[in-house]
């Protein structure tokens, strides 16, 4: 770079920005939530357009189904919130019953253990090795001990919700 343009380049490399400019990280935070928001919002309201899905009654009213659905569809999106947000507008249209909507929340919780996994993966070459494994394997331990030991209960836990 000339040396005369190297001086222009520096002062607009480490300007100093107001709160307002777009290149303020808490404005950019901010605006990437609200659009995080309005997307969760639109993805909910389609699922809520959706109406009956008779073609996946066995699985939809079995709690065991929807919380291997709840997994699967949480490995594949890496966003428990999408997946949670999936299930509440479904709840909502009447198309998905509540004990299948908390097995399916409970398999949420599951699923999103993925993303260590694969951090795991990227960091190290293959399979995740020293704390970083450690770390993997206990955060998959505690979310799969406590969503197995809550699955045999969806039924008292929807009639207990449903008093609300």
């Amino acid at each position: 770079m000339i040396k005369k343009h190297r001086k222009l380049y520096d002062s607009w490399k480490y300007k100093k920005g107001n709160l307002m400019e777009f290149n303020n990280p808490i404005l950019q935070t901010l605006l990437g939530l609200v659009i995080f928001y309005i997307g969760l919002k639109m993805f909910s309201g389609g699922m809520k357009s959706m109406g009956k899905l008779e073609h996946l009654e066995f699985f939809i009213h079995n709690p065991y189904w929807m919380f291997l659905g709840g997994i699967v569809c949480t490995l594949l999106w890496q966003s428990s919130s999408l997946s949670t947000t999936a299930i509440i507008g479904l709840v909502a249209s009447g198309a998905l019953p509540l004990p299948s909507a908390i097995g399916a929340v409970l398999g949420a919780n599951i699923g999103t253990t993925g993303t260590i996994w694969l951090a795991g993966i990227m960091v190290s070459d293959g399979l995740p090795q020293g704390i970083t494994k450690q770390i993997a394997l206990v955060h998959t331990g505690v979310n799969a001990l406590m969503a197995i030991a809550l699955l045999p209960f969806v039924q008292p836990i929807a009639r207990f919700i449903s008093k609300f």
